[in-house]
């Protein structure tokens, strides 16, 4: 089965991130969506051949969590963006995050403090399959860090191409801008 890189310009035109980063930013998704695909067909051609005791079989298996969480998670960014309202603090996430976190705000502390650390990755709320409990946790790269049959449920894309061409080094001002474009309806829809 082939993945299909999705359609996101509608996004085109949001405040806070130009035309110019959102379509940069759609061209590098696109090339997770092409290399996992290659990364598929080749791990299946190699099955095939029997070649799965090989240096390169192993290292294309480890190099597929890249790419596989480098578009996932790019889809769950791009779908989590293009609201207009905030989030209702009465509705199911807004409960959730008081009664987990203390308080809405408290929550909002703790997600950008966390998007705010040094170096390159995502910043993501999970929850807990097993508890329903939510956490904010950082990403290294695409492929570590992140907490086994915990479902994302907002993600938050903080490698440089994320914000560089339009905020350069002001990693907190694209955090606002991110925080101003939640589509918090999505975020809400992912929870159990």
């Amino acid at each position: 089965m082939a993945y299909t890189a999705k359609d996101y310009s509608s996004l085109i035109g949001m405040e806070g991130f130009s035309d110019t980063l959102l379509n940069n930013h759609f061209t590098l998704y696109q090339g997770y969506v092409t290399n996992t695909n290659k990364l598929l067909d080749t791990l299946a051609t190699m099955l095939k051949e029997g070649k799965t005791g090989t240096p390169e079989y192993a290292e294309l298996k480890r190099r597929m969590g890249f790419e596989f969480n480098g578009m996932r998670c790019h889809e769950y960014y791009f779908e989590n963006l293009g609201g207009k309202q905030p989030l209702d603090k009465s509705g199911k996430l807004g409960k959730q995050l008081a009664a987990d976190f203390g308080s809405y705000e408290d929550w909002e502390k703790d997600f950008k403090a966390t998007a705010a650390m040094r170096g390159i990755g995502w910043t993501i709320l999970y929850q807990d399959n097993l508890t329903g409990a939510l956490v904010n946790q950082w990403i290294n790269e695409h492929e570590t860090g992140h907490f086994a049959g915990c479902i994302p449920v907002l993600v938050l894309d903080v490698f440089e191409h994320a914000f560089m061409i339009d905020y350069g080094l002001k990693r907190p001002d694209y955090i606002a801008a991110f925080f101003n474009n939640i589509n918090w309806s999505a975020a809400e829809a992912r929870l159990r």
